[in-house]
């Protein structure tokens, strides 16, 4: 199979370029080529620009299926589209669970969960236009494709190189032990997707040549925040007590937490489409202990979510001090 990734240097696109590699596929990158020079020596790169609209390099060339990893407006699908004309064979658009309606959704919610408006008059990625842009990116693939579109829509995304760095956080938290903080109820429902499971599925949908829209989310058996952090703790050999702390003055977005009860559902859907189309199920453990590695080997990085260790002891001295003279 001849596969044409548009991205696949960073988090997710390598993650799915090392799964087709696997299976023996014949796969070109296209990109700018700022990112993962030393990847994949001996796979061809072709350079361009999505932002520019510079897609001069697919004037030639054929290709079975176009994975679209790094689509995220509805210029940049469209563009691809009609540089590629009839050359390809499927177009999977890797998409968002952002891209369905918050109200109304209980636990269990399928596919066919009622999306939200599409957005076209605007290219700014703001968490309230995010989802409607990928609405209007899945609707212009179906549009083009038809029987030859296939979404697939990861729920949070885990595993090494991951540069958002949410589970990263916890997996790096829990390993230093000790008292943790969490902003939370630790009994708030956790959905993560390992990134190589969420990888092996967009392959197999391709090999299957199967069309419609798949949860991409896991682990198999359901966790919850609380539990996810004791995992974490577990896999490296270390104990944790989870304190809960009161929400106010934590950053707005807060590594695995949703604000409102209402939003749990959305940490709850189903995974069963995915799972029959050939969707793996990685333990959580072995997330976290690759993870945990990976972030070692890397040096641990500064991480632009949760709390600092200074802000997490600055917060835990002032919340014992509130308790005691409670």
């Amino acid at each position: 199979m001849r596969i044409l990734v548009l991205g696949g240097t960073l988090f997710v696109g390598r993650a799915i370029v090392e799964d087709a590699l696997r299976t023996g596929a014949e796969v070109t990158l296209f990109g700018r080529g700022r990112t993962g020079a030393g990847l994949f020596p001996g796979v061809p790169r072709l350079i361009g620009d999505r932002e520019t609209g510079d897609y001069g390099a697919l004037r030639d060339g054929r290709w079975d299926a176009v994975v679209d990893v790094s689509g995220y407006v509805p210029r940049h699908v469209g563009q691809a589209m009609d540089a590629l004309g009839d050359r390809a064979g499927r177009y999977l658009f890797v998409s968002s669970h952002a891209v369905y309606q918050q109200m109304g959704v209980g636990p269990g919610s399928t596919e066919d969960t009622p999306r939200r408006p599409p957005v076209r008059h605007t290219e700014e990625l703001r968490e309230d236009t995010y989802g409607p842009l990928k609405v209007a990116c899945e609707d212009d693939v179906v549009a083009r494709y038809g029987a030859r579109a296939t979404l697939v829509r990861p729920g949070r995304v885990a595993g090494p190189h991951d540069a958002q760095g949410a589970f990263t956080y916890w997996v790096r938290r829990a390993a230093r032990g000790g008292r943790v903080a969490l902003p939370a109820d630790p009994g708030q429902p956790v959905q993560v997707i390992d990134s190589r499971d969420l990888a092996r599925l967009v392959v197999q949908l391709l090999v299957d040549a199967r069309p419609g829209a798949f949860h991409a989310v896991g682990p198999d058996e359901p966790t919850t925040l609380g539990g996810l952090i004791e995992t974490c703790a577990r896999v490296a050999g270390t104990e944790a007590e989870i304190v809960p702390v009161p929400p106010e003055g934590r950053p707005p977005v807060f590594p695995l937490v949703r604000t409102e009860r209402t939003e749990w559902p959305t940490q709850q859907r189903s995974r069963a489409r995915a799972r029959a189309a050939g969707l793996p199920a990685t333990p959580l453990e072995v997330t976290a202990a690759d993870v945990l590695a990976w972030d070692r080997g890397c040096g641990e990085p500064p991480l632009e979510a949760g709390y600092s260790p200074e802000e997490e002891r600055a917060l835990l001295a002032r919340y014992d001090g509130a308790v005691l003279d409670g």
